[in-house]
């Protein structure tokens, strides 16, 4: 099983010898994708090179039937529209072989008509113009309704059952992909470029894909449920690949990307009466300077035995009138130093000096080009830096030092237990909901209190929880705003019937193209678009067909996991309950393990690996004299890159980082399954790529769990936790790096995940009651209903994931259940059990079409039905209650001391 495999990884704290090697920072700059010409190599697969020449053959035997010359360049504007409209009428055949000869010549045209260039911009110019002729004239229109055809297909074939599916069953469905997603690529990428030529057509585009097709669905929706009926087995044949970067530039260009989010962010906050968002981690990053990777336990051991003052400088510190224990710090560190075999993170430290020390983490400000240079270099020799106008001096550094990174910030919560405690300790009273009042308070109480006041940091999300609280409490007199269709609240509304299944279908591919994931025979075949018909015979091919496989799966990482980020980040903005319902779901269905998983492995090679053969890529591959492989075009197709590093493995492992994070931040109990999966040694290991940016991320992720690890570990790793105080901002009033009584903290991690499952069931069934309904219903496989059994499903995968480590039950080898459908429940439990657990509850209460009798109605129920229109249903008392309404009313009414201002 997954879960226990990675339990039994997670046990070996495993460390690499060459954790001590410095380099130069990765000069990868992250950003929403690639470049146009990478994102559109990605899109064939090496084994596709044969079919290049049969889109050609395919338009020179159409344009014979025209009588045409077969050279797209010599027809005029007029002609050449005429000849698209012909292909067009011809999509609409019944014959499927000239139907799909017609879409071969649209897919010639939309690459390029690259057999008629001698260059790669030629080519480039070529696909611009025909895009653009192409979507005016409804080419786009056409190839989704041959999209829907061949998804029915599929569905008729279901009681086939096909094996060994190959490159040849998805033929004709990867080239109704390819035309969806090269016109959609161009459009986004001459929109990014703000291209006067696609200004009409990008609003156009972009207006069409958030609005419903002619069937009602959404194209992301539908893109959705292909991949739902992939991993289910009900459609083997589907190319995944294709299917999954069609569906990320779907939501990108519909939804949009990282200037889009930071705008809208801007744009609620001012709606709401916040300040605006000033810092952006994408420019903060940048001044950053990539950490050396920490210390291992080897290296430790190495230097313990030949310089017993190392292991006196990791003693604590117990008081700060201490000046011999720094004296003696600073002469081990220095006399480390000295050691060859030493780790060079400690001859930074050498000389005491905290400027210096700081200047390995923060490039200077008016030099972000800087960063390439070592950070051991640039602190321990500075005059060997290469000379500059000015002439060397403390001044960046100075720079470096005046402020934090980051604006350090404080929740109103904090402020009011900061009360709370100097209000016990110094006059001996509480005061509930007053947070100004600092009467009897010494002055430096009031002074802590300015300060903390003058840092308070209001998100968006906690004005959303405020509001929805307020509609809980008074469901009748509070007024709601109106909802405001966006395009993520489309999608969100288009998704949420079947979110859950469309969240472990993503999962599961993501968890088939992991790296780490060990092949086997009842997992889904994610490579069936990739796979010949006939086998390599010899080395060439074989080791060709082998980098096409690792290439495959990194696209296949990259597309799903900025999907999933995508969709999070717009939710979370739309709506916090909205993030949180699909956070839950990601949660139950054991991503965080998942991408633990993923990280569990040597990310470095990872990062560094590049399974590409650049001759064989598109355009290259089809202008002019076709590639001859050999043993050395391999090696010389690996250095035609000037980057030392995979720019797609790069971004597929910043985009799960993040995904961890916004998963697990300010959620104990997440932090908990942290602890628990041992995540901590897998953490410490991905330092080790010098990325600023991705360093970040994971510094965020080991400062929450840092409390809980013990105090041995932060003294045996304090150049991390050094790396979290300078990098990662800071928290007034925030306990990490000490963790104080923790053993008295009775946290109730069960009841922590239904109570934000009961907020969210009651935020959905209010504002969709139908689509919440059909969620719960399970019809679709759902994990679960939403009528009084929120609570109980979320306690079932929350137990189930903190003993994934000994469960050997449940669930298939993934721990994703074994519903057929590809929706079962989480962790063991499948919906049709909830299902039946819920009708024998409602029966057991004498409870008919799903509305709880009042002896099971509670405040939540209230505002679950107050806004669904259920307060004017006739309910009909039983005689049983009728008799005994005396003796209820004296015990349920008169005896029951009710704390009003508690509800």
């Amino acid at each position: 099983m997954m879960l226990s495999s990675i339990n039994n990884s997670f046990e070996q704290d495993t460390h690499d010898v060459d954790a001590n090697c410095d380099g130069p920072d990765l000069d990868f700059i992250y950003a929403d994708v690639d470049t146009y010409q990478n994102e559109i190599a990605e899109l064939y697969s090496y084994t596709e090179y044969i079919e290049f020449q049969m889109n050609v053959k395919a338009f020179e035997d159409q344009m014979e039937l025209y009588n045409l010359p077969p050279n797209w360049q010599k027809q005029d504007a007029e002609s050449q529209k005429s000849i698209v409209m012909k292909l067009i009428n011809q999509l609409e055949v019944s014959n499927r072989d000239f139907r799909m000869q017609a879409a071969r010549c649209i897919l010639y045209l939309a690459q390029g008509c690259w057999a008629e260039v001698q260059s790669d911009e030629e080519q480039h110019q070529n696909t611009r113009d025909n895009v653009l002729a192409l979507y005016q004239l409804g080419v786009f229109a056409s190839f989704i309704d041959l999209l829907n055809m061949e998804i029915e297909s599929a569905c008729s074939l279901v009681a086939v059952k096909i094996t060994n599916v190959t490159l040849v069953d998805s033929r004709d469905i990867r080239v109704i992909l390819s035309v969806l997603y090269i016109i959609t690529e161009t459009i986004r990428d001459e929109r990014e470029k703000s291209s006067e030529d696609y200004k009409e057509v990008s609003e156009s585009f972009v207006q069409e894909i958030n609005s419903p097709l002619a069937d009602g669905e959404l194209l992301a929706v539908k893109l959705l449920g292909m991949i739902t009926r992939f991993c289910s087995g009900a459609a083997p044949q589907f190319p995944m690949k294709k299917v999954v970067l069609l569906l990320w530039k779907v939501s990108l260009l519909g939804l949009g990307g990282l200037d889009v989010l930071k705008n809208l962010k801007n744009e609620y906050r001012l709606k709401v009466g916040l300040e605006l968002i000033t810092e952006d981690t994408l420019e903060v990053t940048k001044s950053m300077r990539a950490s050396s990777p920490p210390a291992t336990a080897t290296d430790i051991l190495e230097n313990q035995y030949p310089k017993q003052k190392f292991k006196r400088s990791l003693m604590k510190q117990r008081f700060l009138d201490e000046p011999e224990q720094i004296d003696m710090e600073l002469s081990g560190n220095e006399t480390g130093s000295a050691n060859p075999n030493a780790n060079n993170s400690n001859a930074n430290n050498g000389s005491g000096n905290g400027e210096d020390e700081l200047s390995q983490y923060y490039r200077p400000f008016d030099d972000p080009s800087s960063g390439t240079s070592s950070s051991t270099t640039a602190t321990a020799n500075p005059n060997n830096q290469p000379s500059h106008t000015q002439p060397p001096t403390a001044v960046p550094p100075i720079q470096m030092t005046a402020r934090l990174p980051w604006t350090p910030k404080v929740r109103q919560k904090d402020i009011d237990q900061f009360l709370d405690i100097s209000r016990n300790k110094f006059i001996g009273y509480s005061l509930i909901g007053d947070h100004e009042s600092l009467a009897g308070l010494p002055q430096p109480i009031h002074e802590g209190f300015k300060t903390l006041q003058r840092h308070m940091y209001v998100s968006l999300a906690d004005v959303q929880i405020k509001k929805e609280e307020d509609i809980a409490r008074n469901p009748i007199s509070t007024h709601e705003d109106e909802i405001k269709i966006t395009p993520a609240e489309t999608l969100y509304q288009a998704i949420l019937p079947n979110l859950p299944q469309y969240m472990i279908a993503l999962l599961k591919v993501l968890l088939a193209a992991s790296p780490t994931s060990k092949s086997k025979t009842e997992s889904i075949n994610i490579m069936a678009d990739v796979l010949p018909k006939k086998m390599p015979l010899t080395a060439t091919q074989s080791t060709k067909l082998t980098i096409d496989m690792g290439r495959h799966k990194e696209i296949i990482v990259k597309a799903v996991s900025a999907i999933i980020l995508l969709y999070l980040k717009h939710f979370k903005i739309n709506h916090v309950y909205q993030f949180e319902f699909m956070s839950q779901h990601l949660v139950f269905a054991n991503c965080i393990p998942l991408v633990l998983k993923f990280f569990n492995q040597t990310i470095t090679e990872y990062v560094n690996t590049k399974n590409s053969i650049p001759l064989l890529d598109f355009p290259s591959c089809v202008i002019g004299e076709p590639p001859v492989l050999s043993g050395d075009s391999f090696g010389y197709g690996g250095e035609l890159s000037d980057k030392p590093y995979s720019w797609r493995n790069v971004f597929s492992c910043i985009n799960l980082l993040r995904i961890l994070n916004k998963l697990i931040k300010w959620k104990h109990s997440r932090v908990m399954m942290l602890v628990v999966f041992k995540s901590a040694p897998i953490l410490k290991k991905t330092l080790k790529v010098r990325h600023a940016m991705m360093q970040l991320y994971v510094l965020k992720l080991l400062k929450m769990q840092t409390k809980y690890l013990g105090r041995q570990w932060r003294k045996s790793n304090m150049k991390t936790m050094s790396a979290i105080y300078a990098k990662v901002r800071h928290r007034l009033n925030d306990d990490w790096a000490f963790g104080n009584d923790l053993e008295s903290r009775p946290w109730d991690f069960q009841a922590e995940e239904c109570t934000l499952r009961a907020c969210v069931d009651r935020f959905n069934l209010r504002r969709y009651p139908e689509a919440t309904q059909k969620c719960g219903s399970g019809g679709a496989g759902g994990t679960g209903g939403n009528n009084g059994t929120a609570a109980q499903n979320a306690e079932n995968a929350q137990q189930s994931n903190m003993n994934a480590g000994n469960s050997h039950n449940g669930g298939d080898s993934n721990g994703y259940g074994n519903n057929g459908s590809g929706g079962g429940g989480v962790g063991g439990i499948g919906a049709n059990n909830v299902n039946h657990q819920q009708q024998q509850q409602l029966h057991d209460y004498g409870v008919e079409g799903g509305f709880p009798s009042d002896e099971i109605l509670t405040h939540s129920d209230f505002a679950f039905f107050g806004h669904s229109g259920w307060w004017d249903r006739k309910v009909e008392l039983t005689d049983y209650f009728k008799a005994n309404y005396a003796v209820w009313l004296e015990e349920e009414v008169y005896n029951n001391q009710t704390d009003w201002d508690a509800l």
